[in-house]
């Protein structure tokens, strides 16, 4: 077979991996529930906290081969993953900067624990790289970005962080969960270290909860020296979950993304929408740089509806289009930031970040979009009348 770097994507996912069945050559991968293995005369002494368990590090492998990396962890959540990370990094006296709009968890945990471990941050006035430039400071360690945003999907120059970085000898690391590895590899711009919440759409079906970093070697090894004391490992069902479910992650990934741009255009020429946030629309204020570092545009969107819509009615009108927390499933879902991603920041905090009380996260699914639109049109028609 070929390499991993040589192999095309779908067969990547598909078999990158993976784990033989030896004793009965079935087609997937078995499964492997023990949580005590054998520790006298082994190459490994594998336990579930330290990360190594078989299926463990079969789907670490696939993560890395995805994302082009030499390593990968899993973890319990997308917040275990992001904060067992930065915290891998950062120790007290030192300086983080991160961009100004994150997910609201992220930017919780920031603002909450850091000063609490006398780590020191500071969060960038816009995505402009002056603007990362003037936050940088001598005892900055690492940068922070999320490309594209949740939610307002803005989009953040890779290139230009990475070159930055390096000149300060800084680590880079991205929240890479709402691009997914299928729409960019941000390796391929220089960024250290790619972080996902796997709920997302590693996992997209909705049933499994799960995080993943992915980096070199000696990075990973950073990361997983703090990991295994923390404890933030999760179950061998779940990694088996997750390893299925990336074997359709480029066909849904790819059919997610041509969706929300069918729907991205038609609610832009909506009469009912007032604005609508999708970096493939070329209204959108950095479609140039999307284009220029994004295989597709991604699954998610945001808009804003018409003045006096209200959007919590709106919501509950559909029928089709599921008012869910999440995002990333097969099925398409709506939610209001304000009341969930976002709902421990401040109104203050939201309002600088752009985050209104009447924005809605689109999460497109694979359905058929004529099906989305006419569901959207009879929640308006109900909401309106």
């Amino acid at each position: 077979m070929n390499t991993k770097n040589q192999l095309g994507i779908n067969t990547i996912c598909t078999h990158v991996g993976e784990i033989k069945d030896e004793q009965f050559k079935g087609a997937v991968s078995p499964l492997y529930m023990s949580t005590s293995y054998q520790f006298d005369n082994v190459d490994v002494k594998r336990y579930p906290r330290y990360f190594n368990t078989p299926n463990q590090e079969a789907l670490c492998r696939k993560i890395a081969a995805l994302e082009k990396t030499e390593s990968a962890l899993i973890f319990g959540s997308g917040m275990a993953a992001i904060s067992t990370t930065l915290l891998a990094f950062l120790q007290k006296g030192d300086h983080v900067v991160l961009q100004e709009t994150l997910y609201g968890g992220t930017y919780n945990f920031v603002v909450e624990e850091f000063q609490k471990l006398g780590i020191e941050y500071s969060f960038t006035n816009s995505l402009a790289i002056e603007d990362f430039q003037k936050a940088m400071k001598p005892n900055t360690k690492v940068i922070f970005i999320e490309t594209p945003s949740n939610p307002l999907l803005k989009i953040v120059d890779m290139q230009a962080v990475a070159n930055l970085a390096k000149a300060h000898n800084v680590i880079t690391m991205i929240d890479n969960t709402f691009a997914s590895p299928i729409n960019q590899t941000p390796i391929d711009f220089g960024i250290d270290i790619m972080i996902h919440s796997a709920t997302k759409y590693m996992g997209g079906h909705s049933d499994i909860l799960a995080g993943a970093v992915a980096a070199s070697e000696s990075h990973i090894k950073q990361v997983w020296n703090l990991a295994k004391n923390l404890g933030g490992s999760l179950s061998d069902f779940t990694v088996w979950m997750l390893e299925r479910s990336l074997k359709t992650m480029n066909l849904r990934v790819k059919r997610q993304s041509k969706n929300a741009l069918k729907m991205a255009k038609y609610l832009e020429k909506h009469q009912h929408v007032a604005r609508v946030y999708y970096p493939g629309l070329k209204s959108h204020e950095n479609y140039v740089l999307a284009k220029s570092q994004m295989n597709y545009f991604g699954g998610m969107l945001s808009f804003e509806l018409a003045e006096g819509i209200d959007a919590m009615t709106f919501q509950r009108n559909l029928s089709l289009i599921k008012p869910s927390m999440s995002l990333a499933g097969v099925e398409s879902t709506m939610l209001s930031p304000t009341q969930t991603s976002h709902a421990l920041l401040s109104g203050e905090e939201r309002e600088k970040q752009g985050i209104k009380d009447g924005l809605i996260r689109f999460s497109v699914g694979i359905e058929e979009t004529k099906d989305l639109i006419e569901d959207i049109e009879q929640a308006l028609k109900k909401t309106i009348r």
